[in-house]
């Protein structure tokens, strides 16, 4: 079979909804940019078509949440992050309860249903300070979801713990913890996460994490930090790994992609442009055929950005994000309203829809 046939040969599959391989992958991104987004959106369409009642073609999603980090000191100082300090900085910290429950407060009161809190990797903060922590937000606010501590976390815990991951995200769990953020996941090939991220959890332990919590009853996000070092094989790689463990454990409810934000951080590159973001997460909806969901990445992106990859895969906007404290160190500043969510979903012809971390809608 020749390289054009090749190619016919997969673009086919593609639209049947049949699941591709890495050598597909491969084929795929170099389509124009255009016509790889058109694929993409017809899988969107394919994944959704029985969603919400027969309506998930016309409708797209988006969550009202508040993004607390309880620390920013952290002792593995990857290069990409702007945001961690260490013990002795000035404006190092630990969340009071008092401010906590302030942010949980004016979280319910803008429509809120969750809060998303991850932190940095503390090297002297106790499990007991932590399961206090979700027993306190569970007893006082028991509506909320508490969507807390991304995989790299609970590798952290086990080793300052001295504790089974098991045991640990039981008793996380039995405190209040509902679900996991995909954080932490950059990209999942080794090679990568030594030269970015040297002394943080490898990929088979990100994974381990998300294995464990999914035969929990624990769901999860998945996500991809691209645009630094990693080649394109290595993002494909990087899905392959995704598709697997989904095929395993069956938790990850959504697939958020963004680009790496560059500003005030160790690592220096060039931002990837906006035609590579878009075609990397029209691949990811292709590949990720066990995933229903595709989050767009406005947070990094931009409003109008993430708008157009509603057409390129994405059947979600994400938060709103009463708070985000991360890649804002990093130079990404974009802001979001409800009424900007309204607005770019129905320019598109779509229905907005608010929903709960497991995708079910409100209202």
């Amino acid at each position: 079979m020749d390289d054009a046939d090749g190619l016919q040969s997969c673009l086919e599959r593609v639209w049947r909804g049949d699941r591709i391989d890495k050598g597909d992958a491969q084929m795929l991104y170099d389509l124009p940019l255009q016509e790889l987004g058109a694929l993409a959106d017809h899988r969107r369409r394919l994944a959704k078509k029985d969603a919400y009642g027969g309506k998930g073609n016309d409708v797209v999603t988006y969550v009202i949440d508040r993004n607390i980090n309880y620390t920013n000191v952290c002792n593995v100082y990857c290069k990409f992050c702007a945001f961690y300090r260490t013990e002795m900085d000035a404006d190092a910290y630990i969340i009071s309860l008092d401010e906590l429950d302030n942010k949980i407060h004016e979280t319910l009161e803008a429509g809120g249903t969750q809060i998303l809190m991850q932190g940095g990797h503390h090297p002297k903060i106790s499990m007991n300070w932590y399961l206090d922590l979700l027993s306190h937000i569970k007893t006082k606010f028991p509506t909320i979801n508490i969507h807390a501590f991304s995989p790299s976390e609970f590798i952290h815990f086990r080793e300052v713990f001295a504790k089974p991951l098991r045991e640990i995200l039981e008793a996380f769990k039995a405190a209040g913890l509902g679900s996991i953020p995909g954080g932490g996941g950059e990209i999942l090939v080794d090679r990568v996460r030594k030269r970015i991220s040297p002394l943080k959890a490898m990929s088979d332990d990100w994974l381990e994490v998300m294995d464990i919590a999914h035969r929990l009853g624990l769901s999860s996000s998945a996500t991809m930090m691209f645009g630094h070092v990693e080649t394109i094989d290595e993002r494909i790689e990087h899905l392959e790994r995704i598709r697997r463990q989904q095929d395993k454990s069956g938790g990850f409810t959504a697939f958020i992609a963004w680009t790496f934000q560059a500003e005030n951080t160790h690592l220096k590159v060039s931002t990837a442009s906006v035609s590579e973001y878009l075609r990397t997460q029209a691949l990811s909806r292709i590949y990720l055929d066990n995933i229903s969901n595709v989050q767009s990445s406005w947070v990094t992106q931009g409003l109008e950005v993430g708008q157009v990859a509603l057409r390129y895969g994405a059947n979600d906007l994400g938060s709103i994000m009463l708070e985000e404290n991360v890649v804002s160190k990093a130079g990404a500043t974009y802001k979001m309203t409800v009424q900007d969510m309204h607005r770019l979903i129905t320019d598109l012809g779509f229905e907005p829809r608010q929903r709960d971390n497991w995708y079910q809608l409100l209202n």
